[in-house]
């Protein structure tokens, strides 16, 4: 009797919604398996450097006892489990431990030994902690790497909104990184008061209103151009739409990108957006607008009357009021405070910088501003 031959591919004999039912079964199993071998990874590695960091305060007496424990630690572990041991890495795990120390729970971080001084047992830690925002504690979304990441942030506010955005929008350790190298949380606190600013430590970003949304500067790196007097809008706009990716995560969460550019007809006269997005939180349409040059009131104008157009002409029942968004090389911030009048809310102008700025950059911006913030009380015929 002649065997009976598989399905080929592409048979009907097993039906299409069975398989992707059972892969969608085998993905989700794997999923799983994955996010609980992260988590007993980084509950490892948090347990090795509360180990190191307890033997380094036993032996503090000793000068230089930390590199030397750490060096014949590492030797050691290298023999018996391979090079994921290396002198820096173990580093990294007690830097991991400092940072994080109630990563499993304050109770498990105070009972740290027992009666006799031994260490406490890994069995008798508590079990696995529900997925939680709480910053501090362990987020199963969130791997060793970018947890190592994260140890790097020596600022405990900045390290906590970090934490926070990094798991709620699933951030690769890869857009982590950017996100710290490029001082996101600088960015978005920069000439905010201190209540805002633990908001936003305790709760990440919240998008309550247009001005929660824009940062400045904005940090357009990834387009590989070059900080040159020569540069033109259609140079600048090809490479934001060429690395769009990029582009939506550097202006945050909600855009959705629409169209480039966008003409706008009147009376034979013809005017052109660069760039449209919707922002599906703020439910509103946003207009953004490129200058290779400093910012003047004729382009405050211009946005003006973009913003108005959309509003007569695009705008659905629905839809809260346009916004307007314009990147330019610099500003005059006074200038657009008085073209807008200190009431607007719809239209905001940002620096861009085509290269990652440092913190004393930032800090010499937040200086240049409250300098004109404070000039802006004086009348301005005085």
């Amino acid at each position: 009797m002649p065997k009976k031959s598989l399905p080929a591919a592409g048979s009907t004999e097993v039906t299409s919604p069975v398989l992707q039912r059972i892969r969608e079964i085998l993905d989700q199993a794997r999923a799983q398996l994955a996010r609980s071998v992260n988590s007993e990874m980084v509950r490892a590695y948090w347990l090795v450097g509360r180990e190191i960091v307890e033997e380094e305060q036993r032996g503090k007496s000793r000068a230089g006892y930390g590199e030397e424990l750490i060096a014949q630690l590492s030797a050691r572990l290298q023999a018996i489990f391979g090079r994921g041991f290396t002198p820096s890495n173990l580093c990294y795990m007690r830097l991991f431990y400092l940072a994080y120390p109630n990563l499993l729970g304050p109770e498990f971080h105070h009972a740290l030994r027992d009666e006799s001084g031994e260490a406490a047992s890994p069995a008798k830690s508590p079990p696995a902690r529900r997925k939680t925002e709480a910053t501090g504690m362990q987020n199963p979304d969130l791997s060793w790497t970018h947890y190592r990441l994260l140890t790097k942030v020596e600022s405990a506010n900045a390290r906590g909104f970090y934490e926070i955005e990094a798991a709620r929008n699933h951030w690769s350790s890869r857009e982590l990184e950017r996100q710290i190298n490029s001082l996101l949380s600088e960015r978005l606190a920069k000439s905010r008061d201190k209540k805002w600013l633990m908001r936003l430590a305790k709760k990440g970003q919240e998008i309550l209103a247009p001005e929660d949304t824009f940062k400045d500067p904005v940090v357009l790196e990834f387009v590989g151009l070059p900080e040159s007097h020569r540069l033109v809008e259609s140079e600048l706009e090809d490479a934001l739409l060429t690395n769009l990716q990029a582009f939506l995560l550097e202006l945050g969460k909600g855009f959705a990108f629409l169209a480039r550019p966008r003409r706008i007809t009147l009376d034979g006269d013809h005017f052109y957006i660069d760039l449209v997005f919707y922002h599906i939180i703020l439910k509103c349409y946003v207009l953004i607008d490129l200058k290779v040059e400093k910012l003047t009131h004729a382009d405050v104008g211009q946005m003006q009357l973009y913003v108005n157009f959309y509003d007569q002409t695009q705008r659905s029942p629905g839809d809260n009021p346009t916004l307007g968004l314009i990147l330019c090389v610099d500003k005059n911030d006074l200038m657009v405070r008085y073209t807008l009048g200190k009431e607007n809310r719809r239209i905001f102008a940002s620096r861009y910088k085509l290269h990652l700025p440092s913190e004393k950059e930032l800090a010499a911006e937040i200086r240049r501003e409250l300098r004109e913030v404070g000039g802006d009380r004086a009348s301005p015929e005085s």
